[in-house]
Formats: C-alpha cells, structure tokens, sequence
C-alpha cells in the first residue's frame, strides 16, 4: 500500500512541475500582439497615366506616339498616323477616355 502511494505521491509532484513548466511558457509570449491588417483594394490613379495614354495611341494605330502636353483635364498623344502627323487627345481622368482625334 505504500508504494502505491508513494508513486501517486511522485505522479502528482511531476505533475506539479509540468505545469509550472507549462504556465511559464505560455506567459513567454506577448499579450498585446500587433494585429497587421492585409488590404486589398489597391487605389486606382486618379488621372490618365502618360504611359496609359501612349499605349492607347498606339493602338489606335499611330506611331511613334508620344506626351506632347499634360493639362489638369487633358492628354495630348502626338506622333504618326496614316496620312502624317496626327494628334489624339485623352481626358485626364481614369481609363483615359478619348476627347478628340
């Protein structure tokens, strides 16, 4: 009968320091964690990019297009087309909408 209570008795000491063991461990780590949120929702520009509207001229068909001006509410696109010179203005808003050709 006593050497079943001296192994409970030793069971519950082990079990005693795992658990300190345990509890100290767990305290190791920081309660006020930094939470980063991932964001998705890339902003798109607000105006026409040069290159966006360089690579519309182009395929409107006209060649070695290039920024000739940047107004607040216009784009203008020159370079080549089919007949010489040509000239192709964008509004200065997203997607870089056609004005005039």
């Amino acid at each position: 009968m006593t050497t079943i209570l001296a192994k409970a008795g030793i069971a519950a000491l082990i079990a005693l320091g795992s658990m300190s063991a345990m509890i100290s461990t767990a305290s190791a780590a920081p309660l006020g964690g930094v939470v980063h949120e991932v964001r998705y929702d890339h902003h798109r520009a607000r105006v026409c990019s040069p290159v966006v509207a360089v690579r519309k001229a182009r395929a409107h068909g006209m060649r070695h297009a290039h920024v000739a001006e940047i107004a607040p509410r216009r784009v203008i696109v020159e370079g080549r087309g089919r007949y010489g010179r040509d000239r192709i203005v964008f509004a200065n808003v997203p997607g870089c909408p056609v004005i005039r050709r």
